[in-house]
């Protein structure tokens, strides 16, 4: 089981067309590499404490002997992360049993004891012994022990620069095909940076290996040939996510309703998410919220058909009104009904359909003035 966090369930991708498996999920490619921008400060704030007390196991990597008095503090810093992140997408993909199985693993007095044997070794017998798994447990701590250690301090840099270039493609909806998304990386980020830059927001993928192989995805029963990406870290996953989706035509896009990013697939505008409205009574979804709201909008402009027929007919009133072919009273009756009718048919869409157009015609108009007048 020591082998599963360095093996394809936890830092690997599988990409097939616009799609990528993480975790046993599938899902449009970018969707994981999106759902970071979501993570909240609060959250990655809580990450620095534990994470802080990860890196001090580092040390102990360059002195080749690593504290076993650390291993209680680094027991309960792996129980903190897994508890801020568990129901916090896109980890939790991720089993938790599993995963709480795989730390206790790494952080046990067996695993330390194997880890200073491992560092007391040469770099050939280290090489040897990585080939021939004979201290697995070992190789899980030296994977690991990086990997949560940084990542409070890599997600706060993701977030930082990618949650820039999303707004960046948020502002320039014009742009939003795979040739409009090359482009804006282009102008976003410097073609020239190299590796030995200092820049976060490249992080360059510098230790990812890709291989090509036949996998079965989930809800199929057929191998397809797909591209696998294993990473030494999540932020590297999530950001190869996130471009390779940017290259068939995913791309981040913030809910108009509820402020979080989501994941558009298509060229088309989409405002809203598909996630519920916040402090929505009636349990609505943003996009259910926000298609109300844009129904509401348009029908406050003025050339809405609703309105439309409500204005032709308010100025015929006061045409015949002019002319003295409709008295004051019944002109006065004639806008009452025709100011509640345009009200009823802005609530109610089977009326506005409906009989509203009719009831709006000025002989119908008239008739029921008059009809009310004598009640």
């Amino acid at each position: 089981m020591a082998q599963e966090l360095i093996s394809h369930k936890v830092l690997s991708l599988d990409f097939w067309q616009d799609t990528v498996t993480y975790a046993g999920s599938v899902m449009p490619t970018g969707t994981i590499g999106c759902a970071v921008l979501n993570i909240s400060d609060e959250t990655i704030t809580r990450l620095d404490a534990p994470c802080m007390i990860l890196n001090q196991l580092l040390t102990g990597f360059s002195a080749k002997n690593v504290d076993m008095q650390l291993l209680p503090k680094a027991q309960e810093a792996g129980q903190a992360i897994i508890h801020a992140l568990h129901d916090v997408p896109p980890f939790s993909h991720l089993n938790r049993n599993q995963f709480e199985d795989y730390l206790m693993q790494a952080f046990s007095e067996k695993a330390f004891t194997e880890l200073n044997e491992y560092l007391q070794l040469s770099m050939e017998q280290q090489a040897l012994s990585g080939v021939m798994g004979t201290q697995p447990l070992a190789a899980l701590l030296i994977r690991v022990i990086p990997v949560l250690g940084h990542l409070s301090y890599s997600l706060r840099h993701y977030k930082m620069t990618l949650t820039a270039f999303a707004e960046f493609l948020q502002e320039n909806a014009e742009i939003r095909t795979p040739v409009g998304y090359a482009a804006a990386f282009g102008q976003f980020f410097n073609e020239n940076a190299t590796l030995e830059e200092i820049n976060p927001s490249w992080m360059a993928l510098t230790n990812a290996t890709v291989q090509y192989v036949p996998a079965i995805r989930p809800g199929n029963s057929e191998a397809q040939l797909v591209k696998r990406m294993h990473f030494v870290s999540f932020v590297g996953m999530f950001r190869a996510d996130l471009f390779e989706g940017l290259c068939v035509g995913h791309a981040p896009r913030k809910c108009a309703v509820c402020g979080k990013w989501f994941l558009t697939t298509d060229a088309r505008h989409t405002k809203y998410c598909s996630g519920y409205a916040p402090n929505d009574k009636r349990g609505r979804t943003c996009r259910q919220v926000g298609n109300l709201r844009g129904r509401e909008q348009r029908e406050l402009a003025a050339d809405h058909p609703i309105r439309k027929i409500y204005t032709k007919r308010f100025n015929t009133i006061t045409q015949y009104l002019g002319r003295g072919t409709l008295d004051e009273q019944t002109a006065a009756v004639m806008k009452v009904l025709a100011k509640s009718k345009l009200e009823k048919a802005l609530q109610d869409n089977d009326y506005a359909q409906g009989s509203y157009a009719t009831e709006m015609e000025q002989t119908a108009l008239l008739a029921e003035a008059k009809a009310n007048r004598k009640q």
